[in-house]
């Protein structure tokens, strides 16, 4: 990015001031304290972090964002949301209360404070980030609000000072009835109220649970909640709008760019690194060539659909093979026996074709050859959702890519319907994801569907929590977890947690 400076002062004549001298040191670049668990986000931090603290806390809130955006896209109720994100929340942005005298609440709060600002800045470009990002906060503050502590829930709301009018016994005595009617109190019941513009609670209004009268909206005290939460909001879209503005001045890092573009680039499927533990599931023996075509009931569509491919025409273009390849690298078919795999794949041609055409590409995705780079990192990893994603659509003859991103409505109803997916609301609900973009999730549906039974059981007998069954974001993930539901009982098998297996 060029700056532009236009100070008329000579650069070399300008003063260089320290920061660290006192004059500075307090408004600029004091470490804060924070008092509550809770936060408005009014004050941008102002302190030193690392780049890597920077990019983990973003990711980490973004997966908890992403994560309330798919139980909002489930339907899922406030009670199984709340029951859903509990885990996921104190796994990548716990936020404890005063009481819980903990070591780390500071360390805690510090990392909430910074990782909101940093998911600000790299989602206020547009306006749809900006809503996105403004409701899936909202959210993430409600949920956050109810849990809280409640002699801290009221310090934090004191604290915030908010312009709320007390309602007098004498406007009590004139809009009575319609106070009781309005609120749901009954006649005689104490209640105090609050009066503020309409404007600042919409849910409520929208909801019929207040009195209306002169722009005023007469709110009860139990409805604390939605005051506080809508002015969450109304701060968050007023600040956002204003980042929006300073984005085109904002002289960037050129270290974080990239990351903020990543992040951004993330919130239509959070980026999910491949563990190499996806390779390994206790009770599954050896994985050969032989076996991949048993093993593909559990595969993902995408990987589903190259396999189809490839066995029909016994052959798959170049970003067809390596998306697969290094799938099947994943569940844990060894170099050689993905090389006789692909032999077999490509039973049209010469052995001495393959050798010259096709072997090499295979061992350089293993790291086999291709430099020591490529064996220190033992080849490339496999694809992630993300990945898959936000690669160019395949042209004609192609078979990479996700269906439920590049196949025709009706094209992806008959795939899911051959893989027996004969659900007409699933098949309509999809359907409406696709429509809005939201792929991971439509196949995150198919799954829940396909698993119904499965899924119920490892949650009614508790062997798996909420957490354990979180939103898929990679392919290997997906084969692992499904291979797991299935084949439930059988041996010492472990939980699929977001590409991790943890032991029983």
């Amino acid at each position: 990015m060029i700056r532009h400076d236009y100070s008329r002062v000579d650069p070399k004549r300008r003063a260089n001031l320290d920061y660290k001298k006192k004059q500075f040191a307090k408004p600029e670049f004091k470490q804060q304290d924070y008092e509550h668990r809770l936060n408005y986000y009014i004050l941008p931090p102002t302190a030193e972090i690392t780049l890597e603290e920077f990019e983990t806390w973003a990711i980490n809130r973004l997966k908890v964002l992403s994560e309330l955006e798919a139980c909002s896209f489930r339907n899922k109720t406030p009670e199984e949301t709340t029951e859903y994100m509990t885990g996921i929340i104190n796994k990548y942005l716990p936020l404890r209360s005063n009481s819980s005298r903990s070591q780390n609440l500071q360390g805690e709060r510090k990392k909430d404070h910074y990782s909101h600002f940093i998911l600000r800045l790299a989602f206020s470009a547009t306006e749809d980030l900006r809503r996105r990002f403004a409701r899936l906060e909202t959210m993430l503050f409600r949920l956050r609000f109810k849990d809280d502590d409640i002699r801290e829930r009221k310090e934090f709301v004191s604290s915030l000072k908010l312009e709320w009018e007390e309602v007098g016994e004498d406007e009590k005595k004139e809009f009575g009835s319609e106070l009781i009617a309005a609120g749901g109190v009954r006649k005689g019941e104490e209640q105090e109220w609050f009066k503020v513009d309409w404007e600042r609670v919409p849910e409520l209004v929208e909801q019929r649970r207040v009195f209306l009268r002169r722009g005023k909206a007469y709110v009860p005290q139990r409805e604390q909640m939605s005051l506080v939460v809508a002015e969450f909001t109304k701060r968050l879209d007023d600040a956002l709008e204003l980042t929006a503005r300073a984005l085109p001045r904002l002289d960037e890092d050129d270290r974080l760019a990239p990351i903020l573009a990543h992040l951004s680039q993330s919130f239509a499927t959070p980026d999910a690194a491949y563990s190499s533990s996806d390779a390994s599931i206790d009770g599954l023996s050896t994985i050969t060539a032989a076996s991949i075509d048993t093993l593909s009931t559990h595969f993902p569509m995408c990987m589903q659909n190259l396999h189809t491919n490839l066995k029909a025409n016994s052959h798959l273009k170049h970003y067809g093979r390596l998306q697969y390849t290094l799938f099947l690298k994943g569940i844990g078919l060894n170099l050689d026996e993905c090389i006789v795999f692909w032999r077999r794949s490509f039973k049209l041609m010469t052995d001495d074709k393959f050798a010259k055409e096709y072997k090499y590409n295979i061992r350089h995705s293993y790291g086999d050859v291709g430099g020591d780079a490529n064996r220190r990192g033992r080849g490339y990893t496999p694809y992630s959702c993300q990945k898959i994603l936000t690669e160019p659509l395949p042209g004609a003859g192609q078979n990479h890519g996700c269906p439920y991103r590049t196949f025709t409505v009706d094209n992806l109803t008959a795939l899911l319907q051959k893989t027996g997916v004969n659900d007409r609301d699933l098949l309509r609900t999809v359907k409406e994801d696709v429509g809005k973009q939201r792929y991971h999730v439509a196949c995150n549906r198919v799954f829940e569907w396909a698993h119904r039974r499965e899924i119920k059981k490892v949650k009614d007998d508790g062997s798996w929590s909420a957490t354990d069954l979180d939103t898929i974001v990679h392919p290997n993930t997906y084969f692992k977890r499904s291979w797991l539901l299935k084949h439930l009982g059988e041996g010492n098998v472990g939980v699929v947690n977001g590409g991790e297996k943890m032991e029983e």
